[in-house]
């Protein structure tokens, strides 16, 4: 019997490059590429557009909706499919019930497409934008949770009926307490709803917590998608909403998925979350993603994964600690696998210590020196090492995953120390 492929082994992407951007997009397993194809080859025999097709669909389709809601640990029929992490937000969104002067409390970590949606939705609907600061903690994650308590109780009014906050924030790599955040607006007299970014989360932190309540189940929207932890296919991600949604939002844009029977025009909508999908969508991705869940979960279960991330993560953030000039966003280790932090070049440090009394020394600048950390994120691509950039705060980000290779990160430390 030949010895099964691992996890890594999976994955052409990793075969000629060191990567770091999990955040950004994982990289699809051959194993879901060939299951997309699979589908598309299956769809075709039967027939794109004839009775022998439907059951099949519907089974890939059930099939993935099932296993994303042991993931999530809710009911499937909590579950809508989406293309992608700000669909699944806006949707439901949009179809809440607005009474001009109603206010939304935004984190100030979140992703411009979301904080975008939410503007626009405040200048039609008259609404009042209010900013939640999050950015800032930078500790533990337990000190961090019980900032956001205090800070959340402090800026929660009877006017406040949203909440904007991501599960695991994409700039700074800490993690919100979303489960304590739900329980405190159910508590408050606005009972403001919450909506929850999970684009970082789903396939990074566990999700459906056994014995407690769980960030996925307390949100009243909360959106995933496949295409970067869950290293599934791009476009395809999913929406969890709350049975208070269910029960007081409408359907907003509009198809024939939305309804409970297609063929009657006088049809209702779904009962269910299913409300929230709209029309025709490439299932055949369903198939991807749904083996890429299954190479996971074949690597251990939630917990495990993220304590090999962490265990990964962690060493990047020790190791950055000894490289002079970089600073890690973080003060601690990272809860999760996002490491964020700045890399002070050689020619910046030496104009710092002329100002505190240093001699400076003559050097001739590269582009690394001059430039942010595009030209670091460029220099390290040359090598064949891939990170990002982002723009607030202005730093690089580097993601581990349960596939990253201690030697890699080692190979990333000497590069970055080569710059600084």
């Amino acid at each position: 019997m030949p010895e099964p492929i691992s996890f890594r082994g999976q994955l052409p992407a990793l075969a000629n490059k060191t990567y770091f951007n999990y955040g950004g997009q994982g990289p699809l397993p051959e194993a879901s590429l060939e299951a997309i194809v699979a589908a598309w080859r299956q769809i075709q025999q039967l027939g794109p557009f004839t009775g022998d097709v439907w059951p099949y669909l519907e089974r890939i389709s059930a099939e993935l909706r099932q296993r994303l809601g042991r993931w999530c640990g809710v009911a499937p029929q909590r579950l809508a499919f989406t293309e992608n992490v700000t669909s699944g937000c806006v949707l439901p969104l949009w179809g809440l019930p607005w009474r001009a002067g109603d206010q939304l409390l935004i984190g100030d970590c979140e992703h411009p497409g979301v904080v975008a949606a939410c503007r626009e939705l405040a200048r039609r609907e008259g609404l009042e934008l209010s900013e939640l600061a999050v950015g800032d903690l930078r500790g533990c994650e337990t000190t961090a949770a019980t900032a956001v308590l205090e800070r959340l109780e402090a800026a929660l009014t009877p006017r406040t009926k949203l909440v904007v906050l991501s599960h695991l924030l994409w700039n700074t790599g800490q993690v919100m307490p979303i489960a304590a955040v739900a329980e405190a607006l159910r508590q408050h007299c606005s009972q403001a709803w919450l909506l929850v970014d999970g684009a970082q989360s789903l396939g990074s932190l566990p999700l459906a917590e056994a014995g407690s309540a769980n960030a996925a189940a307390a949100a009243d929207i909360y959106a995933c998608t496949g295409h970067k932890w869950c290293c599934g296919p791009e476009g395809l991600g999913v929406v969890v909403v709350s049975e208070r949604l269910l029960a007081e939002a409408q359907p907003t844009l509009i198809g024939w998925r939305s309804l409970s029977q297609e063929s009657s025009g006088n049809s209702g909508f779904h009962g269910d979350a299913r409300r929230f999908e709209v029309a025709t969508s490439c299932l055949p991705l369903a198939a991807g993603l749904n083996r890429s869940l299954q190479l996971l979960e074949a690597e251990g279960s939630a917990q495990a994964r993220l304590e090999r991330i962490r265990q990964l993560s962690g060493q990047l953030w020790q190791g950055l600690q000894l490289i002079p000039g970089a600073k890690t966003l973080l003060e601690v280790m990272p809860p999760a696998g996002l490491v964020s932090f700045t890399l002070e070049a050689p020619q910046q440090r030496r104009r710092s210590n002329s100002n505190l009394g240093g001699q400076e020394l003559e050097e001739v600048p590269t582009p690394e020196m001059l430039l942010g950390p595009e030209a670091i994120v460029t220099a390290l691509g040359r090598q064949g090492i891939w990170l990002r950039s982002l723009a607030d705060p202005h730093c690089l980000r580097a993601c581990t995953h349960i596939c990253t290779e201690e030697a890699e990160i080692e190979r990333l430390l000497e590069a970055l120390a080569q710059i600084g």
